[in-house]
């Protein structure tokens, strides 16, 4: 190799190397969605078909699932049908996750009722109802498309009943296949899907009752069993997103007004299950994305260091880049992969759009 090839390379590596910071550098804010009906104030799940462009939020504002065309930057319509914001006296809030299955013709939500409820995307309606029981919140939800397996998390209450996840088949009748106890964890949060062992990896804030520990439960959603429980220390473990190379982003709670940790954002590694980068840098988290255009990790800080910011980290060094300012409560993050578009709901309150998605981007 020539000294010039061996420039020329050393070039190449140092770029792709610093992509994912270069892209975060450009990102702005660039637009804003406005959401009729209700001033959108509470929400939870966004998510992105990223083939048809159409951004799904759980809206509980509108008691609905609000849909949006983020091409165009557009409102689309939306399905109600759900509880919407209820006082802590009634139960819990809804609807809150939402995945979309059986090749994305339905949305699958959980409901703050104790239900999953079921959109048919084409009729726009709502089609069934499947109650997981419990006291609490049906929560936060991810898809098997292999074995067109959903999963719904459910808090338990302590004294009362535990928290458990319930595994539902996608197939007519909508049977419930398995009802997994959780004992050592009081909240259940972020499951995720990891098509390479077919398991389901869902986070749990706090395990064994302590201040510093939390936990990845793994799932099996053929055999409807816990495999195990991976401790994550000093995190609390919220938001989860797998990325490149058998990584995925941790959205740490750890840094907010209810933690008792410094802030934290992490990165794991699939299959070393281990930490494997940290950032003090961002923290008060819970959910996060991953950008494959941009090279770059997103997490929601609602209670990040300096007040409510989007944290950015590079995907291919796990090194922090930035924070971008944002609303009050920026929990919820989402990426749509045609553009390079991070969306970003904004509540009435906070001065930004009196409710709105905000849109970042480079143009």
């Amino acid at each position: 190799m020539t000294c010039k090839q061996s420039g020329l390379l050393i070039a190449a590596v140092a770029a792709l190397t610093i992509s994912g910071a270069a892209q975060a550098e450009a990102l702005k804010l660039i637009a804003m969605i406005p959401v009729p009906g209700e001033p959108l104030e509470t929400y939870d799940i966004g998510y992105v078909d990223q083939k048809t462009n159409l951004y799904y939020l759980t809206d509980r504002a509108n008691k609905a699932i609000s849909i949006f065309d983020v091409a165009k930057n557009t409102f689309v319509g939306r399905v109600g049908g759900f509880v919407g914001i209820r006082p802590a006296s009634a139960g819990d809030s809804g609807p809150n996750g939402i995945s979309l299955v059986n090749d994305n013709t339905e949305a699958w939500s959980g409901d703050g009722d104790g239900t999953v409820k079921v959109v048919d995307l084409k009729t726009m309606k709502l089609v069934d109802t499947i109650s997981v029981g419990g006291r609490k919140r049906a929560n936060e939800t991810d898809y098997d498309p292999k074995n067109q397996i959903f999963l719904v998390g459910s808090d338990g209450t302590e004294g009362v009943e535990p928290s458990y996840v319930t595994l539902i088949s996608t197939k007519p009748g909508h049977k419930i296949l398995h009802k997994i106890v959780i004992e050592r964890a009081r909240q259940i949060d972020a499951p995720m899907y990891y098509p390479a062992n077919g398991m389901f990896y869902v986070t749990l804030p706090v395990i064994d009752k302590t201040d510093n520990k939390g936990g990845i439960a793994v799932i099996d959603p053929v055999a409807g069993k816990l495999v195990k429980i991976i401790e994550v220390m000093d995190c609390a473990p919220q938001g989860f997103a797998l990325g490149p190379n058998d990584h995925a982003i941790i959205g740490c709670n750890a840094g907010s007004s209810g933690s008792k940790l410094p802030p934290l954002t992490a990165v794991f590694d699939m299959k070393t299950e281990k930490i494997i980068a940290t950032t003090n840098k961002m923290g008060g988290s819970d959910m996060a994305a991953y950008s494959a255009k941009l090279g770059l990790y997103v997490t929601g800080g609602r209670e990040a260091p300096g007040g409510s910011s989007i944290g950015l980290i590079d995907a291919k060094t796990n090194q922090w880049v930035r924070n971008i300012p944002a609303p009050p409560n920026a929990h919820s993050v989402a990426v749509v992969e045609s553009n390079g578009r991070i969306l970003v709901p904004s509540g009435k309150t906070g001065g930004f759009c009196g409710g709105c998605i905000l849109v970042f981007g480079e143009n």
